[in-house]
């Protein structure tokens, strides 16, 4: 079983591989989602065949198989990220404007309860399988919530000692979190609550996005000064790194095929093949379109979904704005759908 186990893996990268070589990944579908919000970090739950996109004070919900919209989860205030956990048939949302995580049920969208986050402004939100814990990563307060995922209850809190961006879970009793001003992976012990080493990234500055490759124990962390690096999960080492493109928001790895891919504000998707643990190469960059800056990969088809709107001309910079944005043009909020 796991040598046919280890020869379709082997198939499916040398599918992926050739099907980039034909022309690669290429836009599928454009679908058009009501509301003029900001937008964040979408998710895909493979198994239910759903994309939830953080979309202001709500997360819209669509059907990946149709592209049409199913539903939507409401008084989501400054809705941040998404997690789907089958195995308890529950969801969560974190709510930054409101300082708290929704519960939901994935079947029927419907709101289950809330539950105070002990920090400010949640965030990234990661499931643990081993402790069925849920962690919001609080870019206010410079800490992480856990919650028990069955009862949500709050059963602990993590001082990170620096500013958060994304995280992940090894799903062996580790969460990892970047640290964006200290240009350092945290790793956290899952079932004590307590922040243990703290990983340096060599050339990689201002860590941003993160992914896992659980079964091998790496880490994908995507940087600010257009590179991924990839470290090992089980003791910190610097692998190698990659070049990625710019405004790096979101990165996912795909283990059946071996991609990994950096979703770019610049208006690029990097596609970067694991040829072995510890050998990565740029297979493909994709032109998307400026300002899709996150994304979710589904499991299943291999594609992957980047939410995003037109914006008009940005204001004038200022010191406590240095990079403004301007205004999102109302009606042009949509999910660019993407595969082989």
């Amino acid at each position: 079983m796991k040598a046919f186990s280890t020869l379709f893996a082997f198939i499916l990268g040398a599918f992926a591989t050739v099907a980039l070589a034909a022309g690669g990944y290429h836009l599928l579908q454009k679908v058009s989602i009501p509301g003029d919000d900001g937008w964040d970090h979408p998710t895909v739950d493979t198994a239910g065949r759903r994309l939830y996109v953080a979309h202001g004070s709500q997360v819209e919900v669509m059907d990946v198989d149709s592209g049409t919209l199913v539903g939507k989860i409401d008084k989501t205030s400054g809705a941040h990220a998404i997690a789907i956990v089958p195995e308890l048939g529950r969801g969560f949302i974190s709510n930054g404007g409101a300082n708290s995580v929704t519960i939901f049920n994935p079947k029927t969208l419907e709101t289950i309860g809330e539950v105070k986050v002990t920090g400010v402004n949640p965030g990234p939100i990661v499931y643990d399988q081993p402790t069925k814990r849920i962690f919001t990563f609080n870019g206010g307060s410079s800490n992480a919530t856990a919650i028990d995922a069955r009862d949500g209850t709050v059963v602990g809190t993590i001082d990170l000692g620096g500013t958060r961006e994304l995280a992940a879970s090894d799903a062996k009793g580790h969460v990892f979190v970047n640290l964006v001003d200290k240009n350092v992976v945290l790793q956290i012990d899952s079932r004590t609550l307590k922040a243990g080493e703290r990983w340096p990234l060599g050339a990689c500055q201002r860590p941003g996005t993160m992914a896992i490759d659980q079964k091998n124990g790496r880490l994908f962390v995507g940087c600010g000064n257009r590179l991924m690096a990839i470290l090992d999960a089980n003791d910190g080492r610097l692998i190698t790194t990659v070049p990625i493109g710019e405004g790096r928001d979101q990165a996912e790895f795909d283990p059946e095929t071996g991609l990994v891919f950096s979703s770019n504000g610049e208006g690029t998707v990097t596609v970067i093949r694991q040829e072995s643990p510890d050998k990565y190469s740029v297979l493909e960059t994709v032109k998307t379109e400026p300002g899709a800056r996150t994304m979710a990969l589904d499991l299943k088809t291999h594609k992957i979904f980047l939410p995003l709107a037109d914006l008009g001309p940005a204001p004038p910079a200022t010191a406590e704005n240095p990079r403004p944005r301007g205004s999102i043009i109302p009606g042009t909020f949509r999910v660019l759908i993407f595969g082989m």
